[in-house]
């Protein structure tokens, strides 16, 4: 193996592509022809808080890996017959999973049972004929079928049953959760409805290893894995790709013993680890767009903070962020994780909470003053670290429950804690979701944020030590404030929405008695009604929070009776 690894950096264009080709899978063959694992079929339960049968983060991620290792990306004609197509794939290996969705065309999974399903089938695929243009020959594990015989079918067979890659619209979610019996109910039925599903994650964790095949003409050792959202427990449906190229397991590879010779690489010095970082993200940028199938749009933003490529993967309909080397981001996606397997009403408030947010335009997908969705997650988990008792441990407690194998040191920081779910043992907190949602508002409606900075390493309120109107510690890299966007014309909105929500989510048990009758939203579903559309044109700014919650009432009501629209008033008027 040691003679095979070359030196592709002098290589370029299809040449790269060619020797990788040859290296990665025939070598990859050759390995697991001596040591193949057979796995059964594993599918992650869409309830993350089972008490049995939990992963640690990186258990989870290995796996994943393997799945992806083991899968393929097919581009297919829309009058694919499923029966047949799934016959002729059946020829290459045993198949434990594969499904169909829709992204710019049609697309299949396809994961083997074993590699040598997907080495049999790259090994029969051939290079299309081009008669008017050119293309690079790059042999990928994303194809598309050809479907002269295949697709020669009756149409009563020709269906295909498309898996769901986006979230639910806002309005469709309004009416499902207005059906529900409890607030508690509405909370888990939100989270159920925009989760990520089994198969995003599996197509995220393949698109993650596509991308690795072509870092690799550069970095044979490097590997591509997904960070935040798509592997923390909290992502969206239709959330962005976050991945990072990961060169550790490079630059730790050392002599497992002295001898009286040894040899070492010789190395491309840099002035300084960020320029480095910048040089790889440039190149292997320029390669993904350049040879990557299905990847358009790229813009190489270098000079932020984290240097970072953007580019979207048509194929799957991720937007994606490749960074280099990003471990803090890593362990800050463990952490949440973590949290969210400790208790099954984190996530459920978490998913709620960043829902209203969005609707309410507290946070927003264009860069700017807003809040974030990782500023709001965290501050759900320090209010739920100050519960009585606590819901969730300190991230202190969490370190020193760690183990030696969780030792970790980042650039200096202390990233230290507990991988193992089974040694965090939680208080007795029996509060019920429908207590808590206008806890949480109460919360943050009254919180003093002009004197207090949140810290869920302490799980306790300090004093600011900067003129930030929002200030939040990063939990690992203690010197920064993760909030520091915030201006405080968006964090005085926050609190006034919460205060506000804080009233109307208490007010359930009126809209409930009308909703028994209509459609009218109560709970939860009524805070998904954007505030601002019930200020009929004027402007936020020029009504009071009662009067603006008057109009949201006003607009709720579809098909009350006399009385309870009398008891609503009065309610009004004693607000």
């Amino acid at each position: 193996m040691a003679a095979s690894v070359q030196n592709f950096s002098v290589l370029r264009g299809p040449a790269v592509f060619k020797r990788l080709y040859r290296l990665h899978y025939c070598s990859s063959r050759r390995a697991s022809a001596k040591n193949v694992v057979v796995e059964a079929e594993t599918s992650v339960k869409k309830d993350h808080c089972e008490t049995g049968g939990k992963k640690s983060f990186y258990d989870l991620l290995e796996e994943r890996g393997e799945q992806a290792a083991r899968s393929l990306l097919i581009s297919c004609p829309s009058n694919t017959c499923e029966k047949k197509f799934l016959k002729h794939m059946s020829t290459h290996g045993d198949i434990n999973k594969y499904f169909f969705y829709e992204s710019f065309g049609t697309y299949a999974v396809v994961e083997f049972a074993k590699k040598e399903g997907v080495f049999s089938v790259l090994e029969r695929a051939s290079l299309p004929h081009l008669q008017h243009e050119a293309a690079v020959p790059f042999k990928s594990r994303l194809l598309s079928l050809k479907t002269d015989k295949l697709g020669d079918v009756p149409n009563s067979q020709k269906s295909i049953k498309f898996l769901n890659q986006t979230s639910m619209p806002v309005n469709d979610l309004i009416k499902k959760l207005s059906k529900e019996d409890s607030i508690d109910q509405q909370l888990y039925s939100l989270t159920e409805a925009y989760q990520l599903t089994e198969e995003n994650i599996r197509l995220r964790f393949l698109v993650c290893s596509l991308l690795k095949d072509i870092a690799a003409s550069y970095f044979p050792e490097c590997s591509i894995k997904p960070f935040g959202s798509s592997v923390n427990g909290f992502g969206k449906l239709g959330c962005d790709l976050d991945m990072f190229l990961d060169l550790d397991g490079i630059s730790e590879a050392a002599p497992k013993q002295v001898r009286a010779y040894s040899l070492e690489y010789q190395l491309k010095r840099t002035s300084t680890e960020r320029a480095a970082t910048q040089s790889i993200l440039s190149v292997i940028g320029e390669c993904v767009d350049q040879f990557g199938p299905g990847c358009v749009g790229m813009q190489k933003i270098l000079n932020a903070r984290c240097p970072l490529v953007r580019f979207s993967h048509q194929p799957s309909g991720f937007q994606c962020d490749l960074t280099a080397n990003n471990r803090v981001a890593m362990k800050s996606s463990e952490l949440l994780y973590l949290y969210g397997q400790l208790d099954e009403r984190v996530r459920a408030l978490v998913f709620s909470v960043r829902c209203w947010a969005r609707v309410q335009g507290i946070t927003s997908n264009i860069p700017g003053a807003w809040l974030t969705n990782f500023t709001i997650t965290v501050m759900v988990i320090f209010f739920l670290q100050k519960r009585s008792p606590p819901m969730i441990p300190i991230l202190d407690h969490l370190q020193k429950l760690a183990g030696p194998m969780d030792k970790s040191t980042i650039d200096g920081n202390d990233c230290t804690f507990v991988s193992d779910l089974t040694k965090v043992k939680v208080q007795n907190n029996t509060e019920t979701l429908e207590h808590l949602l206008p806890e949480f508002f109460e919360f943050y409606g009254n919180f003093d944020f002009n004197k207090l900075s949140i810290n869920i390493r302490k799980g306790k309120e300090q004093t600011k030590t900067e003129a930030s109107p929002l200030h939040i510690q990063n939990p690992f890299e203690q010197s920064l404030n993760v909030s520091r966007n915030v201006n405080a014309t968006q964090l005085q909105r926050f609190v006034l929405l919460c205060q506000e929500s804080a009233w109307l989510v208490q007010q359930n048990e009126v809209a409930r008695r009308s909703s028994a009758t209509g459609n009218t939203p109560w709970g939860l579903a009524a805070l998904l009604v954007p505030l601002a559309a019930a200020t009929k044109g004027k402007k936020r700014g020029t009504q009071t929070p009662a009067s603006r919650i008057k109009g949201l009432l006003e607009s709720l009501k579809s098909s009350k009776s006399q009385a309870s629209n009398n008891g609503i008033k009065a309610s009004l008027k004693r607000r």
